[in-house]
């Protein structure tokens, strides 16, 4: 495998920035300075066509007068003037670049022009770079930092990849106060040459990344994406924010499939396909994500809540149970142990609520250790540690009764911070997650902080963090993932899909696309074409009734409701009437086609889409009358393995149909998988497939067939 492109890019030895100047109120100046007072030892090469120092630093008129080639080429300069720029530093052999520059794809024809020569004289040096209109990369290990803010002075271990400049640069003093920081951060901007999945890819080799968060607009290549990701996720935790999901962006197809696959519903899909845990805020993806990246690995469901405050623990307790976490009451035994050290009045059930006794020692060491030793809980949530903080507003009251107390001797009278606190999730190796109401102005929220214990400011904050832990926890506990293996091209399908191609169809009729199913292993209906009443007849004799009558032409896409079904025909005397009064709604000339009547009262539906970017996108959910009423539906990216067809099953909300239901049998889902499958394997193999709709797939007695095909076609669309 090639070498990431964000190697170098990420660990240049040397740095040359264009648009550095002594003027503080440059954009450039800015950076440049984060580059010289953050700590970077690598050199520093500002190029400016007049200054003779920038910075302190001696100034270079252009590339070529560089004393050596360096490394990394930072521009923040007008778009106008960028391009020879580049191609400059793609004379001397610099091969990596941070372009900062915007004017590009974003603000429109004129730009994105402009945007295709910058690739060309990329591709010509190969350069690779991030960018345009990106705000630049941290790398804390190094001490190297090209955005317009300060990082933290010590190293994290929390990888941001970001398509937003603000949540690289911006947040840094919002991180600070939080005790966040960042192992290494990267801004994309437009991703023209470098894009998430690369940054992913980086970030997952990269050993001082535990944890990875993703803020994310779109993807361009989605294969690619969930192919990196599955790869680091049993490892790693990656957690993402996606934000490009609203009714603005959606899509609309002609099947049912098309109309409901819209983009957030897309990507919840992808990343629980690629074990990525979708968060729903920025603060959210922050925290939590530093809880991953500093705890240890969450070992099960039961959380211990240990509090001075009634409220808080409740908070806390019904949060974890909203998230699938257990509050287990504790037992006599462990209940006892806390009873004695605890005030007659409180309670050690689990929460432990101390009931507003300020002593620290118990609170917060003496009986975390004790729940934590018992083996009854796999992780602990405290709530109410504090002490400077609380003790200042105690003060601000009672000085005048302390006399000449000052606050700091006030303070040394209650003891010190007690520093085998920080130690106990690395003793015990369990995650320990502190909630309370004060910042950083409290020795304790500091020193938590300082210690890298995640610090959170609402008690419900805390336990939703650690619900992500339990959420990776699951992610690295599932099934390995296998790819299946494509079948190879069947020629029938070709030539049924080149029949209706040559002949201008936008899609298969109901027959044809059964039969292209068929082919590929999928269970469909028996049925007949029948192109007169006397026919239908003999077809339905043969079948057996009761029989179905359908309208059966590729016109003809959608049938409910319009006069074009009957069911449950049980003789010939209502078969004549029915194939009368669809020819009727239909026309004189449309094929009726007979089917066997499925008995069974459970109906899914399976589909496909496609996505620029994605490909074939397979959707499995409730099916028949219900589809648009319930939306019960999930979608996974195609090939898929037995694992994603597994997982889809568990999705819908009406995944208890599939089991033992009221007298129904549990659904043979090892079918119901090669159903799954078969829909991805042949989007994949026959790519004028635009869309397929299966719906309703009825389960006859456990067995699913499918009872009503879809095939729309789009020529040869790109994947």
């Amino acid at each position: 495998m090639s070498e990431n492109p964000l190697e170098l890019l990420m660990n240049p030895r040397s740095i040359a920035v264009v648009g550095a100047s002594n003027n503080l109120m440059k954009m450039g100046t800015i950076q440049a300075l984060s580059i010289i007072q953050d700590g970077y030892r690598g050199k520093f090469y500002p190029i400016h066509p007049s200054e003779k120092t920038v910075l302190g630093h001696k100034a270079y008129t252009k590339a070529s007068d560089l004393p050596e080639v360096p490394d990394l080429a930072v521009f923040i300069v007008p778009s106008s003037v960028l391009l020879p720029l580049l191609e400059s530093f793609g004379k001397i052999g610099t091969k990596r670049a941070v372009i900062i520059t915007g004017g590009f794809r974003e603000t429109g024809a004129a730009g994105g022009l402009m945007e295709n020569k910058l690739t060309e004289i990329a591709e010509k040096y190969a350069i690779r770079f991030v960018g345009p209109n990106c705000i630049g990369i941290i790398n804390s290990q190094i001490r190297l930092n090209l955005t317009i803010a300060a990082i933290a002075k010590n190293p994290g271990p929390l990888g941001l990849a970001s398509q937003s400049g603000t949540f690289v640069t911006q947040t840094l003093t919002y991180l600070k106060k939080r005790g966040i920081r960042f192992s290494k951060a990267i801004s994309l901007g437009n991703e023209v040459n470098i894009d998430i999945a690369d940054a992913l890819e980086f970030l997952g080799a990269d050993r001082k990344t535990k944890a990875i968060i993703l803020y994310i607009e779109g993807i361009r290549d989605g294969q690619r994406f969930v192919e990196v990701a599955r790869k680091i996720t049993p490892y790693k935790p990656v957690l993402a924010q996606y934000v490009g999901g609203t009714a603005a962006g959606a899509r609309a197809g002609l099947s049912h499939t098309g109309a409901m696959a819209g983009p957030d519903f897309l990507f919840n899909g992808i990343f629980k396909q690629a074990g990525i845990i979708r968060l729903h805020g920025i603060e959210d993806l922050y925290t939590h994500g530093w809880a991953l990246a500093t705890q240890p690995p969450l070992r099960g469901s039961r959380v211990g809540v240990i509090t001075n405050s009634g409220g808080p623990g409740a908070v806390i307790s019904n949060s974890c149970d909203a998230n699938e976490l257990n509050v287990p009451r504790f037992s006599e035994k462990l209940q006892k142990e806390i009873r004695n050290l605890i005030q007659t009045h409180a309670t050690g059930a689990n929460p432990v609520d101390m009931t507003f006794d300020l002593d620290m020692r118990k609170l917060a060491l003496t009986i975390p250790e004790i729940v934590m030793k018992s083996g009854e809980v796999d992780a602990l949530i405290m709530h109410g540690v504090m002490r400077s903080g609380f003790l200042r507003e105690v003060y601000d009251h009672a000085h005048e009764m302390l006399g000449d107390v000052s606050f700091d001797d006030f303070l040394k009278g209650l003891g010190p911070v007690i520093k085998e606190i920080f130690a106990l999730p690395r003793k015990y190796k369990m995650p320990m997650l502190i909630s309370t109401f004060m910042d950083q102005g409290d020795d304790y929220t500091a020193a938590f902080m300082n210690n890298d214990i995640p610090v959170f400011f609402s008690p419900e904050k805390a336990a939703e963090a650690l619900a992500s832990m339990y959420q990776y926890k699951r992610i690295r506990e599932r099934r390995h993932h296998k790819e299946a293996a494509l079948p190879p091209v069947n020629f029938k399908a070709v030539g049924i899909i080149q029949d209706a191609l040559k002949k201008r169809q936008k899609a298969l009729d109901e027959h044809a696309a059964k039969k292209l199913l068929a082919v590929y292993g999928v269970p469909v209906t028996e049925e007949i074409l029948a192109k007169t009443e006397k026919e239908a007849v003999a077809a339905a004799g043969k079948i057996g009734y009761p029989v179905a009558l359908k309208a059966c032409s590729p016109k003809i896409m959608h049938k409910s409701g319009k006069g074009l079904i009957a069911l449950n025909v049980e003789d010939e005397g209502n078969l004549k009437i029915a194939f009368r009064n669809i020819r009727q709604a239909a026309g004189p000339q449309i094929p009726i086609l007979v089917q066997e009547m499925l008995k069974g009262n459970r109906e899914f539906l399976a589909g496909m889409t496609r996505f620029a970017g994605f490909g074939p996108c397979v959707v499995f959910g409730l099916g028949g009358i219900f589809t648009e009423i319930y939306r019960d539906t999930t979608i996974r990216l195609a090939p898929l393995s037995v694992r994603d067809t597994e997982e889809m099953f568990a999705d819908i909300r009406s995944r208890n149909l599939l089991h033992d239901f009221r007298g129904m049998p549990q659904v043979k889902t090892d079918k119901l998988t090669k159903i799954l499958q078969a829909v991805g394997n042949i989007s994949l193999l026959h790519p004028e497939i635009a869309e397929i709709d299966l719906n309703p797939i009825i389960i006859q007695g456990a067995n699913p067939v499918v009872a009503d095909a879809l095939v729309v076609l789009a020529g040869k669309p790109e994947n």
